[in-house]
């Protein structure tokens, strides 16, 4: 079967057109523009396009299906002439529901944690031998590829993004892959260009909910109140399965989760992850693994790429990078660092890099949110302000914004490394947070120079 990828190099699509070429089919596709690490990616298994751009002539009636990319616009001329032909469309979501119709599936939604907790959920089912096919949004330890599909995995474990499908399909991802066992991590307002209200924002948890296959489970956080509102006693054949913060302990500086009078030391801390790792769990008991033998496998979980990443640790500084934007993820990330180092001095910086963070009606979502740092620092490019097409931003609209007099922002990446190598002190905790990479920041050769 040739199936043809337009815009191949987003995250999802090239590691779902290498899964797929694994698998046995033949790929082809195209990009205007690929990055690192798709571009080198595709190159070794022979799937990088040879130019970069649109040409409506590679699409003929040879293909059996194209998969479209959310990166791809609705007037593409190779989607016009796929169409034209009548060539069978997918989104990705799409093909991997296909592609997993006769699996047991396990969707992780919800506004943040998401990828967290499928990493949790793929190292224990690894290390319990239990074979399983996945989609996840992150690069994983021990994982070579952020998709995997196979004609033998009895199991797909999805994170389920709530953003849109395609170019020609707004409906969100996760409300294609019918779950059999469902999660819900927690509703915090993100996507404004897509979702204009708090209230439509909501209702696609609520879509996702009917989407749960009759009989199946859905497992939510009880900590957070929007999934308080809307899971409990929500369908009378669904088996609701609410779980909130395990037994746990810190001891100079290390986490224990205590569980069936065992102590179990493991390398992710904050009260966030606790949550994220006691959902993990109840999958995983669904999936035929007991709460002995998920603990021990997390003893050796070490987190997914950019969430809570430990960079740098010398014996003045540790430097930690992190994916949050949304300004939940900003407070609880904040909060779990603050509680891990209570007699350090933390530096927390952000990117405003996202549509809503960058959104002035948006800012004041983030009042609060850095509170918990010692130096607080907002960082933003104006370029990105103008790709999105958004009104200009101000430094004092972000200082009300967050509601932090002494909040510092920052618009050149240069004045900003300048600014975090001039903060000098015993016991410092720098917290990196961003979607984006602070317009290419080295991190290792920034900090290893100041300390």
């Amino acid at each position: 079967m040739h199936l043809y990828f337009i815009a191949i190099g987003g995250s999802a699509m090239h590691n779902l057109a290498i899964a797929l070429y694994k698998k046995g089919y033949q790929i082809s596709g195209s990009d205007d523009e690929i990055f690192e690490p798709s571009k080198s990616r595709l190159a070794c298994y022979g799937l990088l396009p040879q130019e970069q751009g649109w040409d409506a002539s590679r699409i003929t009636t040879q293909l059996d299906a194209i998969i479209l990319g959310m990166h791809a616009k609705s007037d593409n001329p190779e989607l016009l002439k796929a169409k034209e032909l009548g060539l069978k469309i997918y989104s990705y979501p799409e093909f991997l529901y296909e592609q997993s119709k006769d699996k047991r599936r396990v969707v992780i939604g919800g506004s943040h944690g998401k990828t967290t907790i499928t990493a949790m959920v793929l190292h224990a089912l690894r290390q319990a031998n239990i074979e399983c096919d996945y989609l996840v949004g992150a690069q994983l330890e021990g994982f070579d590829v952020m998709v995997k599909l196979s004609a033998t995995a009895p199991v797909m474990i999805f994170e389920g993004d709530e953003y849109l499908t395609s170019p020609i399909d707004p409906r969100p991802k996760f409300h294609l892959y019918k779950p059999d066992i469902a999660l819900l991590s927690g509703i915090a307002w993100d996507h404004i260009n897509v979702f204009p209200t708090f209230n439509n924002y909501v209702d696609q948890f609520r879509i996702f909910i009917q989407q749960v296959t009759p009989g199946g489970s859905l497992i939510w956080c009880d900590s957070d109140k929007e999934l308080q509102q809307i899971c409990r006693g929500c369908r009378d054949d669904l088996s609701l399965l609410p779980y909130t913060l395990p037994e746990y302990e810190t001891q100079n500086g290390k986490t224990f989760i205590i569980s069936e009078g065992h102590s179990f030391p493991i390398l992710v801390f904050g009260k966030h992850n606790l949550l994220n790792m006691n959902g993990a769990k109840m999958v995983c008991n669904l999936l035929g693994i007991n709460d002995r033998a998920f603990f021990s496998a997390m003893e050796t979980f070490t987190g997914a790429a950019k969430r809570l990443e430990k960079v740098i640790e010398t014996g003045t500084c540790i430097v930690y990078k992190d994916f949050a934007h949304a300004p939940s993820k900003v407070e609880a990330t904040l909060k779990a660092v603050r509680e891990q180092y209570p007699g350090h001095k933390i530096v927390a910086c952000l990117e405003l890099h996202t549509y809503s963070s960058l959104s002035r009606e948006f800012l004041d979502h983030y009042r609060g949110s850095m509170d918990a740092a010692d130096v607080a620092i907002v960082y933003f490019n104006p370029h990105a302000l103008a790709l999105k097409r958004l009104p200009e931003i101000t430094e004092e609209q972000i200082r009300d914004g967050f509601g932090k007099e002494n909040l510092e922002v920052f618009n050149d990446a240069q004045r900003l490394m300048d600014r975090l190598r001039s903060i000098t002190s015993e016991n410092m905790v720098y917290l990196m947070m961003s979607s984006g990479n602070f317009d290419g920041i080295d991190l290792h050769s920034g900090f290893s120079a100041i300390h």
